[in-house]
């Protein structure tokens, strides 16, 4: 699934490691999460939408082709 995770980050100036420690999770799960590798849980799709505090719309664009 893509997403904005990586602008919002970039635009917040925090890393990936920050990130993930604000998380919960990996660095290396927050990269897959961004590359579109990987989709998070319900759970820490969640603690996603809370961190940035932004609508799961604003940040995760759903494609089902």
């Amino acid at each position: 699934m893509k997403n904005n995770i990586k602008k919002l980050r970039n635009e917040m100036k925090i890393s990936q490691k920050d990130l993930a420690e604000s998380l919960s999770v990996s660095r290396q799960t927050i990269n897959s999460i961004e590359t579109g590798k990987f989709d998070p849980s319900l759970t820490l799709t969640i603690k996603i939408i809370r961190f940035f505090k932004k609508d799961i719309q604003e940040i995760f664009i759903f494609d089902d082709e």
